[in-house]
């Protein structure tokens, strides 16, 4: 298995006949999903979605792949092929798109239309191109075909590539059900005839590569939810991420059963789910989903509420009736469902949006005491089944962490494909088919880009290091007036502190060395502000070390006059 190093150089030209992969996220992680295909200087990207944040980067609302490495070849890209509309494969297009309002979408009829609305918010009006299983579309020199693949999400797409290099096949997000709720099977038939026609390189989703076994059926949890329905008092309150339409289908299922009424809450929530049901793919009884201004007219049980926050986001509605933030007050015997799986590092987060409704009385049904999800990744037993029967040449896991990527590459290895064909990489690292071979080439750039706020690329690791300083540690700020002429003190030093739980009155033990150490670089003809800054900075931060251990930001600021 080859694996990339960290000091890889950028890839030199991509050969004459060969085939480059470069994915620019969601390797090593999840989420942040965009691979670039690059054959006779063209390029054709598969998915482009972000990355949510995690507790130690805060203020950042979205990480999104790094477009450095393709922005001076704008012009090259033949189209972006979205596999299906969850954000982590959908969420930054927009942001490409401001580079280059034209780049066709190419996609299933349900992922356009989310992605439409999206892009209708950023004013931009893409040119798209609808595709289902079955279709072949030649784009540009990569002659692409769609395969039916099930989801946590209707119509996602795995695609197949060809050009004269070889065959890629890309499986995007996938899982194979056998009773899928909306009766759309993974294709396995047309996956066998593209084996047979020869699978030279494929790119298979690694999420669940370390769970053993098969996913168990979507329809598994209906039953489950009617008993949760049949028990609930008062009212219910339903988390789950805003696309995942399965689920909220099998929530109105059971709110029609019991007589309750459905709204939705959450910007998110509302939109995508009306997509859904004027294409199509939500079937909605009359009468049943309801504005959630008139559920103060109905007694709480007949009422359910379906809103985000999930995954324990600050800013979601679940979280702020947690935290007591929101207009919907949580009270004694309502019934909280979080219909969703725990992203991996979001653990923290939602148990403390669920020990916050605990607090308030509610009985939270999850993952943990219930089984109101499953997963849309396929298992181990189901990846291993999927090899037998596409036979790749080479493999490439793509889609999860480390952990993930390596499990997958085993499964792999465990069907027959041989460990030099087995390529373990990370964002940025380009692998080439040449000759019917994957290997590693080279490495460009692929960090995180933050967006905070209108702010794109601004922010960047010293201002996160400065933010999680401010946040653990406080900052002490240090006001001086300094005679220009002569180096003297004429005002100050004045110390504040904020958040770092050091009284001010506390300051007059460390003012008084302050002093005596601008003093004496007067004397020594110190008297340049930035040199002084720094004295400041030093004297005042050991003294804070020396005597409550700790480091907070100190600010100092020198005033010539």
């Amino acid at each position: 298995m080859s694996h990339p190093h960290p000091e890889l150089s950028p890839p030199p030209p991509l050969p004459q006949g060969g085939l480059r992969v470069t994915p620019l996220g969601g390797l090593g992680e999840i989420g942040r999903n965009m691979t670039v295909f690059e054959y006779g200087g063209r390029l054709l990207i598969v998915d482009c979605g972000v990355l949510f944040p995690e507790e130690e980067q805060p203020g950042i609302d979205l990480i999104l792949p790094d477009f450095s490495s393709i922005r001076d070849r704008l012009d090259d890209i033949e189209g972006i092929v979205l596999t299906h509309g969850h954000e982590d494969h959908i969420g930054g297009v927009p942001f490409l798109l401001r580079e280059k309002p034209d780049i066709p979408l190419i996609g299933s009829k349900l992922t356009l239309a989310l992605i439409e609305a999206k892009l209708q918010e950023h004013r931009i009006r893409p040119y798209t191109l609808e595709v289902a299983e079955g279709h072949r579309e030649r784009i540009g020199p990569f002659d692409c075909e769609f395969v039916a693949v099930n989801h946590s999400i209707p119509d996602a797409l795995a695609v197949a590539i060809r050009t004269p290099a070889g065959m890629v096949v890309h499986t995007g997000d996938f899982k194979m059900d056998q009773l899928p709720l909306d009766s759309r099977l993974t294709d396995l038939h047309a996956f066998a005839r593209l084996s047979e026609e020869g699978i030279d390189l494929l790119l298979s989703d690694s999420t669940n590569a370390e769970v053993p076994g098969f996913v168990p059926p979507e329809r598994e949890i209906s039953n489950v939810l009617r008993q949760v329905f049949a028990g609930a008092r008062k009212r219910i309150i339903v988390a789950s991420f805003a696309s995942h339409v399965h689920r909220i289908q099998q929530i109105l299922d059971a709110a029609h059963e019991y007589g309750r009424r459905v709204a939705f809450v959450g910007r998110s929530m509302v939109r995508n789910m009306g997509i859904a049901r004027d294409l199509g793919y939500l079937k909605v009884p009359p009468g049943l989903v309801v504005d959630v201004k008139t559920l103060d007219d109905l007694p709480d049980s007949e009422v359910v509420l379906v809103c985000t926050g999930s995954q324990g986001e600050p800013m979601a509605a679940l979280s702020r009736m947690a935290n007591r933030d929101h207009q919907i007050r949580i009270v004694q015997g309502d019934t909280v469902i979080l219909a969703s799986s725990l992203i991996p590092g979001n653990e923290n987060a939602v148990y403390r949006v669920i020990n916050g409704l605990t607090r308030w009385g509610a009985n939270v049904v999850h993952k943990g005491n219930a089984k109101v999800h499953v997963s849309g990744h396929a298992s181990a037993g189901e990846l291993l089944y999927f090899y037998n029967i596409c036979r790749p040449k080479n493999l490439m896991p793509v889609h999860g962490e480390w952990r993930h990527l390596r499990a997958n590459a085993e499964l792999g290895a465990l069907t027959g494909v041989p460990h030099d064909r087995i390529v373990i990489a990370e964002d940025g690292v380009a692998v080439d088919l040449i000759e019917g071979k994957a290997k590693i080439s080279g490495k460009v750039q692929a960090g995180y880009v933050y967006v905070d706020g209108l702010s794109v690329g601004d922010v960047g690791e010293p201002a996160l290091k400065d933010r999680k300083i401010l946040g653990d540690e406080g900052i002490i700020s240090v006001f001086v007036v300094m005679d220009s002429s002569t180096g003297k003190i004429t005002g100050g030093p004045h110390v504040q502190a904020r958040g770092s739980g050091i009284e001010d009155s506390a300051f007059g033990d460390v003012i008084p060395r302050i002093t005596e150490v601008l003093e004496r670089s007067a004397q020594d003809g110190v008297v340049e502000p930035h040199q002084l800054q720094q004295l400041i900075r030093r004297t005042l931060g050991k003294w804070v070390s020396d005597t409550y251990r700790r480091r907070p930001m100190i600010l100092p600021v020198v005033v010539e006059v």
